[in-house]
């Protein structure tokens, strides 16, 4: 009977501590749920759309682990005999904190991962590009949001079968899930409207409308009462009510390029953190009055953003500067930024992803998705470059070996207007613009813009061959189908 006993005690302690830590008091957890403090079990993954690889940062000490490499870079992925994933962009994990699923848009596939051995133990292929996946609070289920299509793939928790579809507007672009695992709340990056959703049958029982078409991320508050979500091409951010009938509750003008949004709780209160990316910084939002309490610059084109398990830290991808930046939340200062691979994308903080050993199992050093160079362009001024502090517009030259995948992240422009990314003949502009990219601004003013090619040897300096010009990047107007004169030129 003692013998009984004790064993009831172990599964009971067992089964309390993996219910604790299958949901923190952060998001996307309940706040009735305890707080996990950061230690060098917990991980922070970034999925990086340039090198196909999964970045594992030690958060204890703030140290990149290593990459998890799911695909090649470019030109190697372009051959019809390539068998990785492409464009690796969203992130999710399980509520039991051993898995992360990460999406490959390009490759439309749902990668999943041991946390513990950062081993890809299945791939789930969907539809045509997903973009983002999460797990249901209670593990079951998968949701992954096919942005390509118009619906939900929703993928068995366990065997990561597809099992049904849920059919909603084009373009689903991220779904998140009520703390209390009630409602599925999915927005859309084609459609002006946002979806909710029962989770017990799959039923739409909630619209929210969207100020614009292009929703990229949302975030529900840990004490259920609110969802928040971003628009990129507008630049503000929304809050709706997270209960029927899902009324609207604030609006708020973020800035361009705004990008991914989430939720801290910590001693000063409950806080949603917004990544601004045409402006490099993070805004800071109490979540009970929506005032906005804190701007934190944080380099080149913040894009994805998780809490630590206890809410003293978030995370936030530098997506043009290859970086991990940690934030303390209590001070809203930069503490550290981690080099990691290219592009990154989404984030996600997983408290004790790695209860044993030190978790280095299936990574790679950094080497090539390492390697770029970042650049500015800043406004023409009376036919010679502005100040360069500022600028405008950042350029990253993600090196791929022998060519580089550029990305502008350009504002400062006219909204709704046609222009080009080029390469001039000289510092100021003038001489002939051979273009790389045509582009078409957001309501904003503002665009990400990518181009592939051996641009780094023509404009960077030092770097030109013997013989060989050097060329200078811009941003022309459009005009009758040619570029004009540029408004933007490379800072030198």
């Amino acid at each position: 009977m003692k013998r009984t006993s004790i064993l009831t005690s172990a599964l009971t302690a067992a089964a309390l501590s993996s219910a604790q830590l299958a949901s923190a008091g952060q998001a996307p957890g309940s706040l009735s749920d305890p707080d996990i403090p950061v230690s060098h079990h917990d991980r922070v993954y970034a999925a990086e759309q340039f090198s196909n690889t999964v970045s594992v940062i030690d958060p204890a000490d703030n140290k990149l682990i290593g990459l998890i490499r799911l695909g090649d870079p470019s030109p190697g992925n372009f051959s019809p005999l390539y068998k990785g994933q492409l464009l690796v962009h969203g992130m999710g994990f399980s509520p039991d904190h051993r898995t992360i699923a990460v999406v490959s848009i390009g490759s439309n596939s749902v990668s999943f991962i041991d946390t513990q051995t950062n081993a890809v133990k299945h791939v789930t292929y969907v539809g045509r590009s997903p973009h983002e996946a999460f797990f249901s609070p209670d593990g079951k289920e998968v949701w992954v949001t096919v942005r390509g299509e118009n619906y939900v793939a929703v993928l068995d928790g366990a065997t990561y079968d597809e099992k049904t579809r849920i059919t909603v507007p084009a373009g689903p672009g991220m779904t998140i899930f009520s703390p209390d695992g009630k409602y599925g709340y999915v927005c859309s990056s084609f459609n002006p409207e946002t979806e909710v959703i029962s989770v017990s049958d799959h039923k739409i029982v909630g619209k929210v409308t969207q100020a614009s078409p292009f929703c990229p991320d949302l975030a529900a508050t840990p004490d259920g009462k609110q969802v928040w979500f971003t628009l990129k091409d507008v630049g503000k951010t929304q809050v709706f009510d997270a209960h029927p009938p899902f009324a609207l509750i604030r609006t708020l003008d973020t800035g361009p390029i705004t990008n991914h949004v989430n939720i801290v709780k910590n001693a000063k209160g409950m806080f949603a953190y917004v990544t601004v990316g045409g402006l490099n910084q993070i805004k800071v939002f109490r979540t009970d009055d929506f005032s906005q309490v804190a701007t934190i610059p944080v380099g080149n084109l913040p894009h994805g953003i998780w809490p630590s398990g206890d809410g003293s830290r978030v995370y936030v991808g530098l997506e043009n500067a290859d970086a991990m930046a940690a934030i303390d939340t209590l001070t809203n200062k930069v503490i550290a930024t981690v080099p990691i691979g290219q592009a990154p994308q989404a984030v996600t903080y997983v408290p004790d992803a790695v209860p044993q050993g030190d978790g280095t199992q299936n990574t790679q050093p950094l080497g090539l998705a390492g390697m770029s160079v970042h650049l500015a362009l800043v406004p023409v001024a009376s036919g010679k470059p502005a100040d360069a502090a500022n600028a405008p517009t950042t350029v990253t030259l993600f090196d791929q070996g022998l060519v580089q995948v550029l990305q502008a992240a350009a504002t400062g422009l006219q909204p709704k207007q046609a222009y080009t990314l080029g390469l001039a003949d000289h510092p100021d502009g003038s001489g002939n613009v051979e273009p790389l990219a045509n582009f078409m601004t957001n309501p904003a003013g503002a665009a990400i813009v990518n181009a592939l090619g051996q641009i780094r040897q023509l404009v960077t300096p030092g770097t030109n061959s013997a013989g060989d010009k050097s060329r200078y990047l811009v941003i022309a107007p459009q005009v009758s189908g040619k570029p004009g004169a540029p408004v933007q030129v490379q800072s030198l």
